[in-house]
């Protein structure tokens, strides 16, 4: 074995002796003092859920607006460029399409919500 070899094996052994001595020398953790607060509850839970949800919604929704807006102002600057104004018309319909699915998806989260919290037939 070469010099360096060995002097690597004496070290690492070196460190195996001694690791469980730094470990037994570690103080324990403090423990966790009990908890005073109140639980939370199904309708807390869902209160957050459905503002978060109506969060996203709107922004979805102002986002798919700009879109709209934004395929417009293109269509506006094409100025008889067929390929423009294509690029336009497209921009156009993903805002569309963009807003019809994110309503959509409100839609099937508060009727998620309504079942789930059984005051959908309430």
């Amino acid at each position: 074995m070469n010099k360096i070899s060995k002097t690597t094996l004496v070290a690492l052994a070196v460190i195996a002796v001694l690791m469980p001595v730094l470990v037994l020398a570690a103080s324990l953790p403090t423990p966790m003092p009990p908890t005073t607060g109140q639980a939370i509850t199904l309708n807390e839970i869902e209160g957050l859920v459905k503002r978060i949800a109506q969060f996203l919604i709107i922004i979805s929704v102002i986002l798919a607006v700009i879109f709209i807006i934004w395929g417009g102002v293109m269509y506006m600057a094409a100025r008889g460029n067929e390929e423009q104004a294509t690029k336009a018309k497209t921009t156009i319909f993903n805002g569309i399409i963009g807003a019809a699915v994110v309503l959509g998806v409100g839609v099937i989260l508060q009727t998620l919500a309504g079942l789930i919290t059984r005051s959908f037939f309430a």
